[in-house]
């Protein structure tokens, strides 16, 4: 297995089916004693300044209305 020039490898099929990984699935890699493991995890991993605000935002006004928001009229 290759990694590429930005850090990425492919998981095997195989390996993907037995960890239930999917497309969008958080994973996490676990080291113990100099060996790396990858985890599925149950959670995004959130980090930097906005990582207490994540999910608590609400709004009553559509995506259109919101988008419109952020565009130069």
């Amino acid at each position: 297995m290759r990694v590429t020039t930005k850090g990425q490898v492919t998981i095997p099929r195989g390996v993907r089916e037995v960890l239930g990984i999917s497309p969008e699935t958080e994973v996490d890699f676990i080291e113990d004693n100099g060996r790396f493991y990858i985890v599925k995890t149950n959670e995004p991993n959130v980090t930097g300044k906005f990582k207490k605000l994540r999910g608590i935002a609400s709004s009553k006004m559509s995506t259109d209305e919101i988008m419109s928001l952020t565009r130069d009229s």
